[in-house]
């Protein structure tokens, strides 16, 4: 028995991205990369922040394979403020108490930013 599980063979299928909110496909693509939650991807001029990603599998010959992959997002700006923290990029200014540390939210008090001289902002070290 191979103690290495498959690689996942996406070059040769495509990924159908969809819209999160209306459940609206905006087509399938062939993608050379496979983003996770919190990428950004471009199509047709636009961008879209990754939310979450589907994988199906059908039983061939008594073996599971890839069938689809669907990316579902929502449209968003690339985010000009970001931070590297633990090898993944975030939104905004990480040292501020109230930054979320994620690739999808800046922070709970000003999400939309930006983080350059906002009057909220507080060093991490003043909160748990």
């Amino acid at each position: 028995m191979d103690a290495n599980p498959p690689q996942l063979q996406t070059l040769d299928l495509p990924t159908e991205v969809i819209l999160q909110a209306s459940s609206t496909s905006l087509g399938k693509i062939y993608l050379d990369w496979m983003p996770q939650p919190g990428a950004y991807l471009d199509v047709a001029g636009a961008t879209y922040a990754v939310l979450e990603r589907r994988h199906r599998y059908q039983l061939q010959a008594g073996k599971y394979r890839l069938q689809t992959i669907a990316l579902y997002v929502q449209e968003r700006d690339r985010p000009t403020e970001q931070t590297l923290i633990e090898g993944r990029w975030v939104i905004g200014d990480a040292s501020c108490a109230f930054n979320a540390r994620s690739e999808l939210l800046r922070c709970g008090i000003e999400p939309v930013g930006p983080c350059a001289n906002c009057r909220h902002y507080e060093p991490r070290g003043n909160h748990p």
